[in-house]
Formats: C-alpha cells, sequence, structure tokens
C-alpha cells in the first residue's frame, strides 16, 4: 500500500489492496486519507487525488512508528498529529468507518459518556477476559444496558463477522449500539454473518424466551415471560444464552 506502506495488514480495519494505473492502496487507507473524496460513479477515487494523496502522505511522519508517509491527519483544529492506519489501534486512535470518515489522535479521540464502571474481575462478555477496572480506549460497554463490557479488538472481530447482525449480546439493543460503536470507531460490516459463524450468531441473537430453572414454578409454563415482575425472564449476565424466572 502506497499510503500505509504495508505489504500485508489487517484486512478487517484497512480492506483490501486495490491497483490502479500503478497506485496502489488499501480500500480504508485511501477514505480517510486527508482531503480524498469519494467521487458519486463506479470509478471510486481519481486517479489524480489518489497521487495527490501518496505525495502528501510521504512528508508526513506517523507520530505513533514514527515513518514516514502519514495519510491519515487528526481532524482537531490545530491538531498536527498524523498517523497510519494499521498505526491507529497502537497509537490509541479513533477513525471512524461512516459518513465523513473522520479521524482522531489520542488526546482528542470521542469517548464513551455512559456513566458506568466495570464490577470487580468484570469479563469480557465475548472472550471471557478480565478487562480493565474502568472505560478505556481498549474497554468498552453497551450505551443501552451499560452492563455488557468488551474489549475494543473483540468487539471488532465480532462487528465484522457479525455484519448486518451486529447487537449488543446481552441486551440485543441494535440501535443505540451500532451508532455508540461506529462513533467509537468501530468498522461495521454491512454484509450478512460470515459463513464460519453464522450458525453461532443465528444462536446469540436469538434472545431465550423460555425459563431453564430446573423445576419451573410458573403456572403459564416455561414460555411465559413478563416484561416485569414475578415472571420477569432474567438471563444470564454473562452468556444471555440462558435464564430462568425472577
Amino acid at each position: 500500500c502506497m499510503l500505509c506502506g504495508r505489504a500485508e495488514a489487517d484486512p478487517d480495519i484497512c480492506g483490501c489492496k486495490k491497483a490502479k494505473k500503478g497506485l496502489c492502496a488499501h480500500t480504508y487507507c485511501l477514505f480517510l486519507a486527508s482531503g480524498l473524496s469519494l467521487q458519486e460513479s463506479r470509478n471510486g477515487f481519481l486517479t489524480e487525488d489518489t497521487r495527490r494523496a501518496i505525495q502528501e502522505a510521504a512528508q508526513k511522519r506517523c507520530f505513533v512508528c514514527g515513518k514516514m508517509g502519514a495519510a491519515i491527519a487528526c481532524r482537531e483544529k490545530g491538531c498536527d498529529r498524523s498517523f497510519h492506519l494499521p498505526c491507529a489501534s497502537e497509537g490509541e486512535c479513533v477513525t471512524q468507518f461512516f459518513g465523513l470518515y473522520r479521524s482522531f489522535c489520542w488526546q482528542h479521540r470521542p469517548e464513551q459518556a455512559v456513566q458506568a464502571t466495570p464490577e470487580h474481575n468484570s469479563t469480557c462478555i465475548i472472550c471471557l477476559g478480565l478487562v480493565e477496572d474502568k472505560k478505556s480506549y481498549h474497554t468498552m460497554v453497551c450505551p443501552a444496558c451499560q452492563r455488557a463490557w468488551f474489549h475494543r479488538s473483540c468487539i471488532q472481530k465480532q462487528a465484522i463477522h457479525a455484519g448486518a447482525c451486529f447487537r449488543c449480546l446481552r441486551c440485543q439493543n441494535k440501535d443505540k449500539f451500532v451508532m455508540e460503536m461506529l462513533s467509537m470507531g468501530i468498522r461495521v460490516s454491512k454484509r450478512q454473518p460470515s459463513q464460519e459463524s453464522a450458525p453461532a450468531f443465528r444462536l446469540v441473537y436469538q434472545r431465550p424466551t423460555r425459563c431453564n430453572a430446573r423445576k419451573c414454578l410458573c403456572l403459564g409454563g416455561r414460555e411465559q415471560a413478563e416484561e416485569e415482575g414475578s415472571w420477569q425472564l432474567l438471563l444470564c449476565s454473562s452468556c444471555a444464552a440462558k435464564g430462568s424466572h425472577r
């Protein structure tokens, strides 16, 4: 890639490489390159614009790795930090893969506004590994239920593989959750769930509707679930795959 200088980079973040008229660049390195806008045509970026972006990037040093060719600049007014897209995570930068495709350095990046703190020994709802004891660049929380914690790297992988089914694994919220993840720099795929994970995600996204208690006391049966009260269905706070009446 003539923008980030990497022959191999994470395709989930940088996209595929495209070659045209002697120029080669990753899809999202182009989208996020300063001053480069997508043309309303099937040809995508104009060759002259791409060449100009490459020439300008060659004069900028990445504040993360120290090498030249940093095509992405922080959008905060007055900030002169630039970086390569593959260096964004290491430098704790946020790149927004929607709308104006804006990018921000670690100092000016957007942060989650929800007032929530993980309980002691809270684990990532995806990998079940421990998360930090507070919100941070690497530790995030669902803005809807504010109880589902996860690592940035874990939720990014889920966003790619879940595609159009992407939502909070705990509360199943989609609209508020997806918008928050996009703003926080998570790239969400628009495709259907990937083949290798489709069966698993179908099971995950089917919210349980029956009581799994060994002996259910509800006169209406295991399938009865009210929104509140004694027969509200409470789901497991870790996997959300099973539940029982309150």
